[in-house]
C-alpha cells in the first residue's frame, strides 16, 4: 500500500530532509511541499539535490488531503494550526516542540504556555527506542529534540538495566552542529562568528532538558556547545552511580537494549581511529552510535551518543515514527548507511 504525504515547512533544512526521504521512501507518494517564502518555485530550487523532482512549494493555505502530513514548523506553529493538519491528514507527525510535553504545566515552565493543551495528552513522543509499543496507530506524533534525543539513547539502558534510578548525578555536555540553528540562522550562525568556534550557547536551561526528566525521570546537568560542524549532536554523559558498576553490567545493559534494534550500534573502545561515537560516522543516516567508559578511580561511567540532528534528530525519527505508526517495515527509507571519508567538499 502507498500512503500520500505532505511536508509543511518544506524549504528549511530539515524539511529538506523529510522531502529527500519521503522521495526516495518505497511506501510514501510526496504530494505536496509548502513553504511561504518559495511558493511556486520548486523544491529543488532550495535542495540542490532534490532538482530532479518537478514538485513546487505551494502556499500553506492550501492543503491537500493526504495520509500523512510533516509538519516541519518552528515551535508555536503547529498549536495554532493542528485543526487545519489534522483536516487534511489521518496521521500527522510534528517536528517543532509543540506535542512533546505531556502537560501544559511544562510548557509554562519550559516554553512560552500552551494554546492546544487538550492534545497533549493525544500524542505519542516519536523515538521509536522509547515509544514503539505506543506508537502503532497513533494519529498525532510529536517527533523528539535532537540534544534529548542523543542524551536519552545514551542514558536509556543504564536505567532499564537498573544501574540508575533517577536519583544520581548526571551532568550532560552536548556539542551541536550549525543546521540546529536552522536555514533561518542569524548573526550568531553566520559563517564568519561560527567557524572554529566552541561556544557554550545553553549553559544551563536548555529546554531539551524537559524531555529527558519526562521520560527518564532524571534531572540533568546539561550544557550545550556550538561547534564547527554542520550536521550533528554529541552528548557525553557523565554519571556517578551509587554503586559499582562492572564493565559486564555496561555491556550486559547496552546489549540487553539495543542488540535488535535497527538503528542504534554500540561503538566502545574498539580499535582504529573512531573508537567512540563521532557524528561524523552517523551523518545523513538515521543511525546512532553509543558507548562508554568505566571511570573506576572517580566511581564515573563516562556514557557517549552521537547522531546527525537532522536525521536521527528530526527528520529520520520523524519517518521512522510514521513507519511504525502505519505498520510500515521500520527501516524503510531510511537505509542510506552513510559516507567514508566524509567532511566539507
Amino acid at each position: 500500500m502507498t500512503y500520500t504525504a505532505s511536508v509543511v515547512g518544506g524549504s528549511g533544512f530539515t524539511g529538506g530532509e523529510l522531502l529527500r526521504i519521503l522521495d526516495g521512501h518505497p511506501e510514501f507518494e510526496l504530494a505536496q511541499a509548502t513553504s511561504r517564502s518559495k511558493e511556486n518555485k520548486t523544491i529543488g530550487h532550495s535542495h540542490p539535490n532534490l532538482r530532479h523532482s518537478d514538485l513546487r512549494f505551494s502556499s500553506p493555505a492550501d492543503l491537500e488531503s493526504v495520509d500523512v502530513l510533516f509538519a516541519a514548523t518552528p515551535h508555536g506553529v503547529s498549536m495554532e494550526q493542528i485543526d487545519a493538519f489534522q483536516e487534511a491528514a489521518g496521521t500527522v507527525v510534528d517536528l517543532s516542540a509543540d506535542f512533546r510535553l505531556d502537560s501544559e504545566a511544562q510548557y509554562d515552565e519550559w516554553y512560552d504556555g500552551h494554546t492546544r493543551p487538550e492534545l497533549l495528552d493525544q500524542s505519542e513522543y516519536a523515538l521509536p527506542e522509547l515509544n514503539r509499543d505506543n506508537l502503532e496507530g497513533a494519529d498525532l506524533i510529536a517527533s523528539g529534540g535532537c540534544n534529548a534525543t542523543a542524551t536519552i539513547l545514551g542514558l536509556l539502558p543504564l536505567f532499564e538495566a537498573d544501574i540508575l534510578s533517577g536519583d544520581e548525578q548526571v551532568v550532560v555536555d552536548v556539542k551541536v552542529g550549525s543546521s540546529e540553528g536552522g536555514a533561518g540562522g542569524g548573526e550568531a550562525s553566520s559563517h564568519p562568528e561560527r567557524s572554529g568556534v566552541v561556544r557554550p550557547y545553553a549553559p544551563t536551561g536548555h529546554r531539551h532538558e524537559a524531555e529527558i526528566q519526562q521520560f527518564l525521570g532524571l534531572d540533568v546537568s546539561f550544557t550545550v556547545h556550538a561547534v564547527d560542524m554542520i550536521r550533528g549532536a554529541s552528548a557525553t554523559c557523565h554519571v556517578f552511580p551509587e554503586g559499582p558498576v562492572s564493565k559486564g553490567d555496561l555491556w550486559g545493559a547496552y546489549r540487553g537494549e539495543y542488540e535488535d534494534e535497527p538503528f542504534v550500534e554500540l561503538v566502545a573502545g574498539g580499535g582504529g581511529v573512531y573508537r567512540y561515537p563521532e557524528p561524523k560516522s552517523v551523518a545523513g543516516t538515521n543511525r546512532a552510535e553509543v558507548g562508554f567508559e568505566l571511570d573506576p578511580g572517580n566511581k564515573r561511567l563516562v556514557v557517549f551518543s552521537a547522531i546527525d540532528n537532522m536525521m536521527k534528530g528530526s527528520a529520520g525519527q520523524a519517518v521512522h515514527a510514521a513507519n511504525v505508526a502505519l505498520g510500515i517495515e521500520e527501516t524503510a527509507g531510511l537505509e542510506f548507511q552513510g559516507l567514508h571519508p566524509v567532511g566539507a567538499p
